[in-house]
């Protein structure tokens, strides 16, 4: 995440992204009784972006977004130098960067996606406007700097978010990292695991927005723990089944799933509600730090650190909300860093309804909700 993007990690380009596979066979995601309707998704950095063109192009199911990091929609315009030099300062050397309090052009972004909407490309984007969003800035974060994070917020406004309807939390003491209350690295650094102890509970705010007014059940040592369940990501990928996978569409073969209790298939009471959690780059299990500290536990992979530690799962249990975890992984030469592709690397539709790890993950979205009663 110290470079987004890293185009100049050779050694990585050595790599296959499935030689550390392992041959387990994993299931399917479950068919779950999960209300559509409260699908909502958060992410952080390439995940904020990622979680940012999910709640734009599926607009009609997502009830809003939390963003950590992250800027507005189609900010790259299909351009790894605007990605680098004005969404973000990835790019070597740092000076090279211009982000400024204008430097996405948020006027052009809302016109493209109003254009995208007028061609079907997305869903309706009036639909946008009735969405929660949440954002969370740190000043010490100098990869996405806040006023890419400024200009996100000025996005959802001219699309018609009211303002009362976001949430606009900036941290003094925080860089460019997953804000939790007492795990990873100190929260002034951006370095792996990119999860920083920063006395704030950042899983607990976005959920808790995006389905308020009403507060989240704390967490009670009486509830019955969820579960992780690991399926087999390649079966949703659009280049088919997992004999067909391809590894150029950035998507890993299996992703993570957590399952309260009281969501099982076949448990009584109401419907459960779905939140999808996108991690940041060199955050996807099967990310190889070459550079970095050895991961929490051990082992050459990140593997679960993210899925595990970003402290979403505390607050699933009482509150009735199934996580979904998908899994971008490296591809050498085009994102070693196995970032979600918000700048166009598997292609020009990265950020509408045809791009491929969208429709992976609206392909999870479906099979998830196919268990709802009615």
């Amino acid at each position: 995440m110290r470079a987004i993007l890293c185009i100049c990690a050779i050694v990585l380009a050595t790599l296959s992204p499935g030689c550390f596979a392992d041959s387990t066979t994993y299931p399917p995601l479950p068919a779950l009784n999960l209300d559509v309707t409260q699908t909502s998704v958060s992410g952080l950095s390439s995940g904020g972006y990622m979680a940012v063109q999910l709640g734009v192009a599926y607009s009609s199911i997502i009830k809003g977004v939390g963003v950590i990091g992250g800027g507005p929609y189609y900010c790259a315009q299909d351009s790894l130098l605007i990605a680098t030099t004005k969404c973000s300062c990835t790019i070597l050397p740092p000076g090279v960067c211009a982000v400024t309090p204008t430097s996405t052009d948020v006027p052009a972004l809302v016109s493209f996606t109003k254009a995208s909407s007028a061609s079907h490309s997305i869903d309706a984007a009036t639909n946008i406007a009735a969405q929660r969003v949440i954002t969370i800035s740190g000043a010490d974060d100098t990869t996405v700097p806040r006023p890419v994070v400024t200009q996100l917020q000025a996005y959802y406004a001219a699309l018609g978010v009211p303002a009362q309807d976001v949430s606009a939390i900036e941290l003094d003491n925080a860089g460019h990292t997953m804000p939790t209350l007492n795990y990873g690295v100190p929260c002034a650094k951006t370095e792996s695991p990119f999860i920083g102890k920063c006395q704030f509970d950042g899983a607990k705010a976005i959920l808790g927005w995006l389905y308020g007014p009403d507060p989240l059940a704390p967490p009670a040592a009486s509830t019955k723990k969820g579960s992780y369940i690991r399926f087999d990501q390649s079966l949703y990928v659009p280049a088919g089944p997992a004999s067909g996978f391809t590894w150029t569409t950035g998507m890993d073969t299996t992703g993570w799933l957590y399952v309260p209790a009281a969501c099982n298939a076949g448990n009584a009471g109401g419907p459960c509600r779905l939140h999808i959690v996108l991690h940041g780059c060199e955050q996807g299990q099967d990310y190889l730090p070459l550079d970095s500290p050895s991961p929490p536990g051990g082992g050459l992979l990140f593997g679960t650190t993210f899925v595990r530690h970003a402290g979403y799962a505390q607050w699933a249990d009482n509150n009735r909300i199934v996580l979904l975890f998908p899994q971008a992984v490296s591809i050498p030469g085009l994102n070693p860093n196995g970032c979600w592709d918000w700048w166009g690397y598997t292609g020009a539709h990265f950020a509408d309804q045809q791009g491929v790890q969208m429709r992976a993950i609206r392909n999870m979205i479906d099979r998830l909700v196919s268990g709802a009663t009615h």
